[in-house]
């Protein structure tokens, strides 16, 4: 089988290997073009170009798919089936006509459900218990063709974003070594969608939709943190600055303060009041300095001004402890809060609760 293997993102460099490991002739890779990155610009391959690369597979990066030299390139390579993993274009009719047995895509969803580009965070969004990946044959619809196969991924209950994202490129990797040669033979039964999804379409991610709103309840905004971990991430605003929150759990029981406020602090994480509930923060992380370190101030209210500072150290200051009290807003009168802080090249760069540098906060990048 002759195969023209399309992506773009870390999600489809596991189904790229997986197919190359299973001896499959790859006839070309095609990725989005390089893109200028960081501060320099430099440009920046993709990570299927640089797998691609890596296999020893030749690469094109057209900048439209639906370009006439593309197709006439697709035409001469005359492959006998399209395998689409996240590429991130749109696949024009013309070009899902050239294949014989047609353009199949890795969706990293069970279909009809979240047809979209982006499945896997709005699976732990939405709360659901089970995602997993869909093989289908591709049509002028978005992700509305027939479907060949699928496999079922539970969810755990601490999931992010990151987490599934990994499970979901192996089992589509899997999944798809293990469907093609029924493709190839001709006994693949394709199952037709149904028009209407039953979930909403998963919409793009943006930055935008981390921003976090304390009046909404707290269990949906603990499985938002999740959702958007490691990226875009759930943030809230401290002091003009943005502060991620990366990992909370819930509590159900009301704390009596306003949405948004601190109700007390603990060895276990800073509890905040939710429009229901309480949201205990356990990992958090102020924004970047110009100069790509971390640092942190006092917590008392998001957003309300607070008398205590952490200040920056150098970066060759190690194990710099401070012991005092917290005066600021409703954490106040806390004894023991302690925040403890280490510059070394080993720093995570979180902040994080941690008991064992007692009640309050442990910052080991400060």
């Amino acid at each position: 089988m002759r195969i023209v293997f399309m992506g773009t993102p870390d999600f489809a460099t596991g189904t790229l290997k997986a197919l190359a490991d299973a001896g499959y002739e790859i006839a070309a890779v095609v990725t989005q073009p390089d893109k200028p990155k960081g501060r320099g610009k430099a440009m920046q391959p993709t990570p299927v170009k640089e797998m691609a690369l890596s296999l020893g597979l030749p690469v094109l990066q057209p900048q439209k798919v639906k370009e006439e030299s593309f197709l006439k390139q697709m035409e001469t390579i005359r492959p006998d089936v399209i395998v689409v993993a996240a590429f991130g274009q749109i696949i024009p009719p013309a070009l899902l006509a050239i294949p014989p047995l047609g353009c199949v895509n890795v969706h990293a969803s069970l279909l009809p459900a979240y047809r979209g580009a982006a499945p896997i965070q709005w699976a732990v969004i939405d709360g659901q218990k089970e995602s997993g990946v869909t093989i289908m044959r591709m049509d002028e619809g978005l992700d509305t063709g027939d479907m060949i196969s699928k496999v079922v991924v539970p969810l755990a209950q601490d999931e992010t974003g990151g987490s599934l994202f990994d499970k979901l490129s192996a089992a589509g990797a899997k999944l798809l070594v293990e469907t093609l040669p029924s493709l190839e033979q001709g006994t693949a039964v394709l199952e037709k969608q149904p028009k209407e999804s039953p979930t909403p379409y998963a919409s793009m991610i943006t930055k935008k939709m981390g921003d976090i709103c304390w009046e909404q309840p707290a269990q949906q905004l603990e499985r938002l943190i999740r959702g958007l971990n490691p990226w875009p991430s759930a943030y809230t605003r401290l002091d003009g600055k943005n502060l991620k929150l990366w990992k909370a759990h819930v509590l159900e029981n009301d704390g009596g303060a306003l949405p948004g406020q601190v109700v007390k602090t603990t060895g276990e994480g800073i509890f905040v009041q939710t429009g229901e509930g309480l949201l205990c923060i356990e990992e958090l992380q102020l924004e970047e300095t110009d100069a790509g370190r971390r640092f942190s101030e006092g917590l008392s209210d998001w957003g309300r001004d607070c008398p205590w500072k952490i200040k920056r150290r150098k970066r060759n200051v190690r194990c710099k402890q401070h012991k005092r009290n917290h005066p600021g807003g409703s954490a106040g009168n806390q004894p023991g809060w302690r925040v403890q802080s280490y510059c070394d090249s080993k720093c995570p760069g979180q902040i994080s609760v941690s008991a064992k540098a007692g009640p309050g906060v442990y910052h080991p990048c400060l």
